[in-house]
């Protein structure tokens, strides 16, 4: 199941573009409205004198937030029969759900995911730090008798689960501070993913009339992620353990719960014991890049008779496991083989440059150095503004690349192979200023 980083907030102002204004002193309309909104000052919502923003979904116009704040408390009645269902007591629903209020703040983060406010090299350098490196191995040795009887348990990687640990909450000393059933009581009933998150609210419920979390250490990220290592409440259901025997499932303040409930959950996404998450490599001159679509699996052998070689020039150790090759910045960048264990991570959280983080924090506390090929670090990042226009050139230039929403998923890295096949440059699907200056000319 997809999983949403807290990540996204605890560094959405280091990662937004140099001269943006902070959420709080944002000027577009949206902003100001949703200011208006949670102090109270309600202005009535009036016919749009223009339409509304390019891509903007029909459920986050200013208009949609304000009928559907008036109607909270309506909604969170209406899904009372569902948590009844789930065994939840009227008791516990009235305690905990219909004493609520909507955090209006929390639209503002909904569409600020980091991988489209800052570069991969960038993010990189912000999760990946000597600091970061350091206390890592500290948790490793502080807790090295649950990660042997963890491992021995589920087969995860204790590295990999140190890695989540200290990039999702610091090492727990930055999870997020907002109650969990308020967070997921809004986003159930306002705004674009009201589905989705009416099962992380009811889960969240369930949790609350169990009693394996008690409601004061039930806060998290905006988008209800919860715990050291960022549970939702939907995975907490499915992927929690009580490991220390205590008779309850708290991956918030026991270290044995949190450690064995993250490898199972690891586990159950498929991680390969004894596998890692992938290698650096090095592609041969004129290589065709259409082989580097995360679709095309070959055996690492496969890989080898290719050209590609690992960066340190070993052999790969496990020859007949599969693997995509990923050139996450282009030709000019790194590229990497990702194995199943990669994909793994990625369940854990739905972004290769969060599961690269993981994978190159976890070796760089095991021992091992920096990525070897440099980054492109003069290139910059596309605006929202100019991704969207790149996918409305490509589309009108024969190449789907989607409907445009200014984010720059599979579709459209396809469209931008192709497209760069077409004009003779290496098909890497990376979306420079370049590929956007090459299509405005055609």
């Amino acid at each position: 199941m997809a999983k949403l980083s807290p990540i996204a907030v605890l560094l959405a102002s280091a990662w937004l573009c140099a001269g943006t204004p902070a959420f709080a002193q944002a000027t577009d309309p949206l902003s100001a409205f949703l200011r208006n909104l949670t102090t109270g000052s309600i202005p009535e919502p009036a016919a749009p004198s223009q339409p509304a923003e390019a891509g903007q979904h029909p459920l986050m116009t200013p208009q949609a937030l304000a009928s559907a704040s008036a109607d909270f408390g309506n909604c969170l009645e209406r899904l009372w029969p569902e948590a009844a269902k789930r065994g939840v007591s009227r008791a516990t629903y009235e305690k905990y759900a219909l004493t609520l209020t909507p955090d209006m703040k929390i639209m503002e983060f909904l569409d600020t995911q980091p991988e489209f406010t800052k570069a991969l090299w960038e993010y990189l350098d912000l999760l990946v730090t000597d600091v970061r490196i350091a206390r890592g191995r500290e948790i490793l040795t502080q807790y090295s008798a649950t990660f042997d009887q963890v491992e021995k348990a589920y087969g995860v990687d204790r590295y990999i689960i140190t890695a989540i640990w200290g990039i999702e909450s610091n090492f727990s000393t930055s999870g997020g501070e907002r109650p969990v059933v308020r967070s997921t009581a809004t986003l159930a009933c306002i705004g674009r993913r009201q589905a989705y998150f009416r099962d992380e609210f009811l889960s969240t419920l369930e949790i609350l009339h169990r009693g394996d979390v008690r409601p004061e250490q039930l806060k998290g990220s905006w988008a209800g992620a919860f715990g050291p290592t960022q549970f939702m409440p939907t995975s907490f259901k499915r992927f929690a353990v009580d490991f220390d025997g205590d008779g309850r499932r708290d991956v918030v303040d026991s270290v044995p719960d949190l450690i064995a409930s993250t490898a199972n959950n690891l586990k159950k996404d498929g991680w390969v014991a004894g596998q890692t998450w992938g290698y650096e490599v090095v592609v041969p001159a004129n290589f065709n890049y259409l082989l580097a679509d995360h679709s095309r699996l070959l055996k690492l052998r496969e890989w080898t008779q290719q050209g590609v070689r690992r960066v340190n020039g070993q052999p790969f150790p496990r020859p007949e496991d599969s693997a995509y090759l990923l050139v996450p910045a282009g030709a000019r960048g790194p590229a990497f083989v990702m194995l199943g264990n990669f994909r793994a991570i990625m369940k854990y959280n739905p972004s290769e440059a969060y599961a690269l983080a993981i994978g190159h924090l976890a070796d760089r506390m095991r021992g091992g150095g920096g990525f070897v090929q440099p980054w492109p670090r003069e290139e910059r990042v596309l605006s929202r503004a100019e991704r969207y226009e790149l996918q409305q050139l490509l589309s009108a230039r024969g190449f789907d690349a989607g409907q445009p929403d200014g984010k720059l998923g599979g579709k459209t890295r396809v469209a931008i192979r192709q497209f760069q096949a077409s004009v003779g440059d290496p098909p890497d699907g990376f979306a420079s200023g370049g590929v956007l200056t090459r299509l405005r000319s055609r």
